[in-house]
């Protein structure tokens, strides 16, 4: 198991990912109360614009009145085209009162860890 997290200003994110056979189960969760908000199931297939390059279709279940499935969606996607594997991501992150300069925030904190996760994988997991 794999087990990131990221601290920038009041925003705290953690990421959790499980190796399961060939697949990648990855767990999102901070802020002032983690929860499940949105799950995304994201599959390889070849890039419609370019079949020399992988991308994923990805599907999104999302609790009413949560905003979680942008989030989820990114790094469920990303990982899933670049790794050429399924992934499944469940993601919950609220923040009291959370600004738009915050929200892109989070985004940039998602960035990271989904590249820092990138990063940590063994090699032979890479394609």
């Amino acid at each position: 198991m794999y087990d990131l997290t990221i601290e920038k200003g009041r925003i705290k994110i953690n990421l959790k990912a499980i190796l399961i056979g060939k697949d990648l189960c990855i767990i999102i969760s901070g802020g002032d109360s983690p929860h499940i908000g949105s799950v995304t199931l994201s599959i390889p297939r070849p890039s419609l614009s370019d079949f020399n390059k992988n991308s994923a279709t990805t599907s999104i279940l999302n609790l009413l009145g949560h905003k979680d499935d942008e989030a989820a969606r990114y790094v469920s996607h990303t990982i899933s085209s670049k790794l050429n594997k399924n992934v499944v991501v469940t993601c919950g992150i609220h923040v009291d009162n959370i600004t738009v300069e915050e929200i892109n925030m989070v985004m940039d904190i998602l960035k990271e860890l989904t590249n820092m996760l990138l990063s940590k994988l063994p090699h032979k997991y890479h394609q």
